[in-house]
């Protein structure tokens, strides 16, 4: 039996007691617009978004929790100082001494969604309205056991922040090696980006009675450039834009709002599939250039500079094919490509293979704290 378990069967053989939130705290919202943020501040504003703001004034100084009201909607922060808030942000302040505030942010993180989303208010927009938090029921063990659990979770949540202060740094490191061993060196040519690249085709769907794997703008991850197509089409349900055939080892890159960096390297299971004619299919010449140097190529700060700097429209950017294709670069002999290209394999696999380096680590970790916590905050009711 862990140290938990024996806490919670000597102190809680009957169960705990369940009180609702607004018996435990005060619950209040900010007053302020979200347009009353300042770039600087010297105080933290609490909005609905994911990251805090800047404000030059302060309402709260003391130990609270946050939650989003709309957007967000159920997300939990956890604070300590001055502070601000907007308007549909619920504060959380003023705290029983029956409960341990970083317990109750771990609970509220933990099980508020999943209340919410059977109490939520529909309008014009989803939100929470204050009575539905006035009556969410909190588990109340003893402090000695609420102050184990949060000793616990704390200890998995340091562990996964260091984890990914790791790989940011790991990813930052991958970035300047990579663009430093895709610049130009010795024994190298110049040449443009169509000049390494052959001609793709487009599908006749006049001439095909089969089923395709759709990639459009939505199928790639921006974070781990992998596909996911979540529509298969045929000739009858074919979007206008499912026109390109692609190949196993193709480079698609996204040609609207280019900047947002969508790219990816086609594996073996997308063969002979259909992409949106939002892409630019890059499809190289064996002969010039191996496909993954020509994949890493477009993941460089220069060919991104280039995008920016070429991409047209305002409100709705977008570079040609023909431009992207413009594109000046250097490549180096095949050997010294083929050198370069497995240097970066091994760096993107510790960056972002789920299956082994940091990712992989991070990703355990994640799971156990999810076992870990939903064990140890599940209480069973005691009986009036």
């Amino acid at each position: 039996m862990s140290k938990i378990d024996a806490l919670i069967a000597e102190m809680c053989p009957d169960g705990v007691e369940y009180r609702s939130l607004q018996k435990i705290c005060k619950i209040e919202t900010g007053k302020l617009n979200a347009n009353a943020a300042i770039e600087n501040g010297k105080y933290l504003f609490f909005t609905t978004a994911k990251e805090p703001s800047r404000i030059d004034q302060y309402r709260w100084d003391t130990e609270a929790l946050l939650i989003a009201g709309n957007a967000n909607i159920g997300s939990v922060k956890y604070y300590i100082g001055k502070f601000e808030a907007y308007q549909r942000t619920y504060v959380l302040t003023d705290f029983n001494s029956s409960v341990s505030v970083k317990f109750l942010y771990y609970l509220l993180s933990n099980n508020l969604k999943m209340y919410l989303d059977s109490h939520k208010n529909e309008a014009a927009m989803v939100y929470i309205v204050l009575s539905t938090l006035h009556e969410f029921k909190i588990p109340l063990p003893p402090l000695p056991v609420q102050q184990e659990i949060v000793r616990i979770l704390d200890n998995f949540t340091e562990l996964t922040a260091e984890l990914t202060a790791e790989l940011t740094a790991r990813k930052k490191q991958y970035e300047y090696y990579r663009d430093e061993l895709l610049t130009a060196g010795n024994d190298v040519q110049t040449v443009l980006l169509g000049e390494v690249c052959v001609k793709t085709s487009n599908i006749r769907w006049k001439d095909t009675d089969g089923e395709y794997y759709y990639i459009d703008l939505t199928s790639v991850d921006r974070e781990t450039n992998n596909i996911r197509p979540e529509q298969i089409i045929t000739a009858d349900n074919a979007p206008s834009r499912a026109q390109q055939i692609i190949q196993k080892n193709d480079v698609l890159f996204a040609t609207t709002r280019p900047t947002l960096k969508r790219y990816c390297f086609v594996p073996e299971q997308y063969e002979g599939q259909i992409c949106s004619t939002g892409y630019c299919v890059l499809r190289a010449n064996p002969e010039i250039i191996i496909p993954k140097y020509l994949y890493y190529t477009i993941t460089t700060e220069n060919f991104n500079l280039y995008v920016e700097n070429n991409q047209k429209g305002a409100s709705y950017p977008a570079i040609s094919d023909s431009e992207v294709k413009m594109y000046s670069f250097s490549v180096p002999s095949l050997d010294e490509q083929a050198r370069i290209v497995a240097i970066l394999d091994r760096f993107d696999a510790l960056c972002n293979d789920l299956t082994s380096g940091i990712p992989a680590e991070i990703e355990a970790r994640r799971k156990q704290y999810e076992y870990y916590r939903d064990k140890l905050l599940t209480f069973k009711e005691a009986s009036a």
